[in-house]
Parts: C-alpha cells; structure tokens; sequence
C-alpha cells in the first residue's frame, strides 16, 4: 500500500486516537486535528502515540469554523502534501431533552458533529477529484439510526451524517473518490464509562453480543473503509454495534 496521508478529525482521544493509531500501524501518515487549548491533553496525546515516531503529528483545529479550516486545510497541504483520506470523527453530547434544551446546546451539537463534516471536507475535495483518489470516512453514530432519549440534536446532527455521506458518494464515484459512514454502538470510551454503572449494564444486557465495543474495533473498521482495496464501496454506512440495531 502507498504512503497515503490521513486527515483525522476528533483525533485526541476515545475514537480519534484509536483511529489515528490504526491508521499509522497500516503504514499511512496521520494528521490528528482537535482543538488546540488544552497542553496537557495535546501533551497526553503525543506520548500515547509517541511510538509512531512522526507518522502521526498534531495540527490544532476549530471544525465548526469553516475558515479555519481552511487555514487548516492550507497548512496541511504545505507542509505534509496533498490529503488523501479524510476521516470527520470530530464530536460532542450536549444532552437533554426537547423541552428543556435551549439554542446554544442545538447549535454547538450540530456545528461540531454535522457542519463540521461541510467545513472540513470541502476544502479537500477538490484535490481528491484533481489527482483521482480519495477516502472519506465520517464517524456517525447508532444513535443517528434509532434516535436516543434526550440526543435530539445529537440524533439529528448523526442521521444527517448519513444524507452527507450518500449525496456526496454519489457527486464524487466517478472521480476516484469514495465516501462511506461508519456507525460505532455503545463503546469502552471514557463518555460510556462515565455513565452509571446500572445504566451501563442496562446497555450492555441489550448489545447482542454482550459486551461494550473497543475502539480499536471501530478503527479497524475505518481502516478498511479508507484502504485503496475499498474502491467499490461508497455511499454505505458501516455499523459496528454488536447487535444493537440491525438494519
């Protein structure tokens, strides 16, 4: 497989690290993108992965603001090279329900988790379309199929993954340029274990499979999807839940 550059959203932490770690481990040069205020995450961040040596970097990123993406996007291109695979995990919860949510948690769940998925793909696509190849990866959720008690705009934000996913798969097929979801269940990340324990079992007895998934299940997932080997896969969405929603 050739050395393919990775762009990977939500890159510091629960999916985004195992993502960019599986990524690096199947050879390709990984760009993790998150939000650059916190040192100590960053920090935290670079000695998990600190075994990929500079396959994997750091770039800090704002995707609800579209034109710092496109510095962002800018900056990537000039230093690294032209991006390859572009994978929108970049997430929040601002959890509760309808009746009781105001303005600022709607807005800010659908700027990271859906208008994020616009304002960073679109400054790469066209060099994917120019040069002939390309992955394009968004992280949606089990939530976006059946709808969650209290994630109105997290469910909303997450189905409207699924339009992107399929509109966009059918505008760039016949460039080389493949676009699929991926659909991860209840997983070991720290927002699932920070859920009460009673709560969590009451998860866990309705997983099929009787257990929480690893992220590193939903990388290996997106590896696949991202691989020159997925060519004649587009517009699909992958779900990796155990059994929790079959469809």
């Amino acid at each position: 497989m050739s050395e393919r550059l990775a762009v990977v959203t939500g890159g510091i932490g629960g999916l985004g690290t195992a993502i960019c770690l599986q990524l690096a481990a199947s050879g390709r040069r990984v760009v993790a993108a998150d939000l650059g205020a916190r040192e100590e995450r960053i920090a935290a961040f670079r000695q998990e992965v600190a075994a990929h040596g500079d396959r994997i970097a750091f770039r800090p990123i704002d995707v609800s603001d579209f034109h710092a993406c496109k510095e962002f996007a800018d900056d990537v291109a000039a230093t690294f090279g032209p991006v390859d695979i572009v994978v929108n995990a970049a997430g929040i919860t601002r959890d509760t329900t309808l009746r009781k949510m105001d303005l600022s948690f709607w807005q800010d769940v659908m700027r990271v988790n859906l208008d994020s998925a616009f304002n960073v793909t679109r400054h790469f696509i066209d060099s994917m379309c120019d040069r002939g190849f390309g992955r394009i990866v968004n992280i949606s959720s089990v939530n976006g199929q059946t709808g969650q008690f209290g994630q109105t705009n997290y469910s909303a934000a997450k189905a409207g993954l699924h339009g992107f996913t399929m509109a966009l798969a059918r505008e760039v097929a016949r460039k080389g340029v493949t676009v699929n979801s991926v659909s991860p269940g209840y997983c070991r990340t720290q927002l699932v274990m920070n859920i009460a324990e009673n709560i969590r079992n009451d998860i866990i007895a309705k997983i099929p499979v009787g257990r929480l998934g690893e992220p590193s299940e939903i990388a290996r997932a997106v590896d696949f999807l991202t691989s020159d080997d997925a060519g004649f896969i587009t517009g699909a969405n992958l779900p990796v839940n155990g059994g929790y929603f079959m469809d």
